[in-house]
């Protein structure tokens, strides 16, 4: 907006130089030319007066004249004279203008060109003795100083445009960048809030429109502020109030089951029991995902290299029981940085490394790799297991949905919606594809974050 701005008023000044300063060169242009032509018309005007009277006086004025004329202007004089004014002055060819004066007694001016003018202004210009044509002078004069003044007057306009032109671009950014100054607070606001610092709020300043949109703005946020607050608060009450009645029903169902010694009621209390044990593992997956939801702070840089070698630290013992190899591949080394919110990847990789762990065959491989890609860190895991076809994986990031080959019998079914919610709020997306042996691949795209940034 600040280039268009600097655009606009530099485009302004421009045409008001053109409007202004064209006109007024071509004036200066045509009146040097006037000037000229006029000036040069009474010098010929004048040794035409002197050839006409024809006596010697006047002969010899007339010489001594062209002579110091062009010894002074370093132009020609060209004279055609009869018998009785002979002059030694050189003779003018015989052209149209020449025919015209000597023919119809007309002065003649020729400056070249139509265009400003040629390189030589020819003026031809009758004698007369008693009303009787009897010659003709004529003064070829150069115009190479005309030239360079009017190269004079061009240039300092256009230097003087050049100069102004460069002022009002100065000018402009100053006032660009002032005019500019509440909307680049609005925007500063505005990506805070993207990131999850909801306390931003954005100085009401500026013209009134820009005054009213940042009041908009800070209300929104503070209402933002508010119902995330309350969604937190809701939360952390219905994380214990849903906990604590689950447990006391398994437990008060395990001491019945104790004491039963009927076969078909302890089966009945063991069927209770697993129905407890799964809403308990389904009330703590919605839980987890209501915490992603609700949750919002700011991304900081983090290093992805370390968070993937601390998980995979964890879940290597549980991999190992089964055989499993979780190995680590790409720009470990390079330590590359991701912007995250704290403890967002740490629940990612964990429920990804759940998912491929449970899929994957004994003794089979899961393969991390972490890759660098035009401002964009990418995490993959890959697992041998079964894979999804087309239609799971459109399906696999919908809440309580169970994927056979992916998350088995005991999964919530909230496993990867809590990875897409995770990744989405810092600004990431995360895609499914097969993987080269066989299996899945969980592609995570993180944005980049540039060393120092923080």
């Amino acid at each position: 907006m600040i280039r268009q701005l600097i655009r606009s008023y530099v485009v302004l000044v421009a045409v008001a130089i053109g409007l202004f300063t064209v006109p007024v060169a071509f004036t200066l242009t045509a009146q040097l030319r006037g000037d000229t032509e006029v000036s040069i018309e009474r010098e010929a005007t004048t040794m035409a007066l002197l050839l006409g009277n024809g006596d010697t006086a006047s002969c010899q004025a007339l010489e001594q004249m062209a002579d110091a004329y062009a010894r002074e202007t370093e132009d020609e004089v060209q004279v055609t004279a009869t018998e009785q004014c002979a002059t030694d002055l050189p003779r003018p060819r015989r052209d149209a203008a020449l025919a015209k004066a000597l023919d119809q007694g007309k002065a003649t001016t020729d400056w070249g060109s139509d265009f400003i003018w040629g390189r030589d202004l020819v003026i031809t210009v009758p004698a007369r003795d008693d009303g009787q044509v009897v010659g003709a002078v004529r003064i070829v004069y150069s115009t190479s100083g005309l030239t360079q003044r009017l190269w004079t007057i061009w240039g300092f306009r256009a230097g003087l445009a050049v100069a102004v032109l460069g002022v009002a671009a100065v000018i402009g950014a100053a006032v660009a960048r002032r005019l500019t100054a509440p909307l680049r607070q609005l925007n500063d606001m505005a990506s805070k809030l993207s990131d999850g610092d909801l306390t931003a709020r954005a100085p009401v300043t500026g013209p009134q429109e820009t005054q009213t949109l940042a009041r908009t703005l800070n209300q929104a946020g503070e209402r933002l502020d508010t119902l995330i607050a309350s969604q937190r608060i809701f939360v952390a009450d219905a994380s214990h109030q849903l906990r604590t009645p689950l447990t006391a029903l398994r437990l008060s169902l395990d001491n019945i089951a104790d004491g039963v010694d009927d076969d078909f009621v302890r089966e009945d209390v063991e069927q209770a029991t697993a129905e407890v044990v799964r809403m308990s593992r389904l009330v703590n997956g919605l839980l987890v995902l209501a915490r992603a939801e609700a949750k919002v702070t700011a991304a900081e840089p983090l290093s992805l290299p370390d968070i993937v070698v601390e998980r995979l630290g964890v879940w290597r013992p549980a991999a190992d029981e089964r055989g499993v190899t979780i190995a680590l591949r790409g720009e470990v080394g390079d330590r590359p940085l991701v912007l995250a919110s704290p403890g967002h990847l740490d629940q990612v990789l964990d429920n990804v490394l759940s998912n491929a762990l449970e899929v994957s065959p004994d003794g089979a491989t899961i393969t991390v790799r972490v890759e660098s890609r035009a401002g964009q860190v990418v995490l993959e895991v890959l697992d041998e297991g079964p894979g999804m076809s087309d239609a799971e994986k459109s399906r696999a990031f919908d809440r309580f949905w169970r994927g056979q080959g992916l998350t088995g019998r005991s999964g919530s079914g909230l496993g990867l919606a809590v990875v897409k919610q995770l990744v989405t709020d810092d600004g990431g997306t995360v895609t499914l594809a097969d993987a080269p042996r066989g299996g899945l691949c969980v592609r995570i795209a993180l944005r980049a974050a540039q060393r120092g940034t923080g």
